[in-house]
């Protein structure tokens, strides 16, 4: 999944793709949120803070991590 980078203390950047979220944090870790709404991703890439945003409406949503490279 292609993902843009965005200005946030936590998140290095987000990928959105058929409903499922994408996001890549400082730390190193990806992590990804399926089955989220067309609205949801919407509002998180519009949202002025991200890390704000994803620990108000995504943090606690079912999530798998991805293995590095």
């Amino acid at each position: 999944m292609q993902r843009q980078a965005v200005e946030s203390s936590n998140i290095a950047s987000i990928g959105v793709e058929n409903g499922v979220i994408e996001v890549e944090f400082k730390h190193g870790g990806v992590y990804q949120y399926p089955n989220c709404t067309p609205e949801l991703c919407e509002q998180f890439l519009a949202a002025p803070s991200k890390g704000a945003f994803f620990g108000k409406h995504i943090k606690n949503l079912p999530f798998r991590k991805l293995e590095a490279p």
